[in-house]
């Protein structure tokens, strides 16, 4: 296993990192076993970074992710988890995060957890169930920085979703250690300049901002909910098909514009999409380690060994930029 130093917290991370999520739904909806002998296999394997949240399940992935750590005592585990601020608390926001961790504490049966993220998306200005900057700067911020100093969380991190605008200001105003951030095959705009003309939300480069900001990038739908298997079928225990989460508004017209990526395959750059697209994260030298959603121990092995392969080579990445040149002027 490949393991890169995350960001300025001295962290070095596995490349390939445990996703708990929903989507995949292995350790929300899974069997315990299955839970248990598809970790045990990720840290025979060298990983050691696991990414959990309150909202996976209603709490149910921090709690079977905390019972199967318990019971295998992994040396060096790295967990992160998150808080959604609802929009019913925004007036009591450092009451609403302490209340969030201190359950996500009792279901992982830890005394802190390593990464403490933001899950709310930010906007400049707010509304709805998104933080404005000023409230993430003013308000998150010194209440995670509080829980950073009673020992609870280790790092603060926020999850680069949003207004690309209001992410930059965030990430650029130097106090996240970590960003969750959207990188993928359909939408690789974090890592490059993309046509006016592309349809997917605009990132800007924003892997330049966590770069200058010293800032550890947690890559996150690699696989955009499952679309870049170009396969519509969905395991019975996976979530429903995400949208908008790749570059489309809907899981449909993803999934269509994953399949005319398949000259990959064809031309042996890799053996499924979801290896090209695995390998196509790990790529850029900005990420630090990155999320795989999973519903079965064998779709964990797959990653493992696409991983494992390593990153895409140029004439892969070149191939696959002039394929992508296809989607342009087409509909979001």
């Amino acid at each position: 296993m490949q393991f890169r130093v995350f960001g300025r917290t001295g962290m070095r991370l596995s490349v390939l990192g445990f996703g708990c999520g929903a989507v995949g739904g292995l350790m929300v909806r899974g069997d315990p076993s299955d839970q248990e002998r598809t970790i045990a296999r990720a840290i025979a394997a060298g990983v050691n970074y696991f990414d959990t949240a309150v909202q996976y399940g209603d709490g149910a992935s921090e709690e079977n992710l905390g019972r199967v750590l318990r019971k295998l005592k992994p040396a060096g585990a790295v967990v992160g988890t998150k808080v959604r601020v609802p929009a019913g608390e925004f007036g009591r926001i450092a009451d609403a995060i302490t209340m969030s961790l201190e359950g996500s504490l009792a279901r992982l049966m830890l005394d802190r957890v390593d990464i403490f993220h933001l899950h709310n998306l930010i906007t400049e200005t707010g509304g709805g169930s998104t933080l404005s900057v000023r409230q993430v700067l003013d308000d998150v911020v010194p209440a995670f920085e509080r829980l950073r100093q009673q020992g609870k969380i280790r790092f603060l991190g926020m999850t680069a979703l949003g207004d690309t605008a209001a992410l930059h200001r965030v990430i650029d105003a130097g106090v996240f250690d970590s960003a969750q951030v959207v990188y993928n095959m359909l939408n690789p705009s974090a890592g490059e300049e993309l046509p006016h003309n592309y349809p997917a939300q605009d990132y800007g480069r924003l892997f330049d901002f966590t770069k200058a900001a010293g800032v550890g990038v947690v890559g996150i739908r690699v696989l955009a909910g499952g679309a870049l298997s170009g396969s519509a079928e969905r395991h019975p225990i996976a979530g429903p098909a995400p949208e908008p989460i790749g570059s489309a508004m809907s899981y449909d017209a993803d999934i269509d514009r994953a399949r005319r990526l398949m000259p990959l395959i064809q031309e042996g750059f890799a053996t499924t999409l979801t290896e090209a697209a695995t390998r196509f994260a790990l790529s850029h030298p900005a990420m630090g380690t990155i999320l795989v959603g999973m519903a079965t121990p064998q779709q964990f092995d797959d990653a493992l060994a696409a991983a494992e392969k390593g990153a895409l080579p140029q004439a892969a990445l070149d191939r696959l930029s002039a394929l992508r040149k296809g989607f342009l002027g087409e509909a979001r």
